[in-house]
């Protein structure tokens, strides 16, 4: 089985690229994407809306994103997300 999490940020102003930017520098899509079970940690940004970020997160196991969700990344991730006064639309795929 394969858990796929397609997260999309929505902010102003280029919110969401800078989120997606400071995940990356500060080392915390790095270090998800070493956790055991990451199959992907990737974002993109559609070409038809620059106020948006689409994350695709993938999993081998929901035991294994249940992990990630309680790791010390997670509270970092929120607080970025507020940072940056973004909105989250989650869609959830079993494979």
């Amino acid at each position: 089985m394969t858990l796929t999490i397609n997260i999309r940020y929505t902010g102003k102003d280029g919110a969401a690229q800078d989120f997606a930017r400071e995940m990356t520098e500060c080392g915390i899509v790095q270090t998800i994407r070493k956790r055991q079970g990451n199959l992907r940690y990737e974002y993109y940004q559609p070409l038809d809306d620059p106020d948006t970020i689409l994350l695709i997160d993938q999993w081998t196991s929901q035991a294994e994103l249940d992990a990630h969700h309680k790791s010390p990344e997670m509270p970092k991730i929120a607080e970025l997300r507020d940072k940056y006064h973004l909105h989250m639309k989650v869609e959830r795929f079993i494979s």
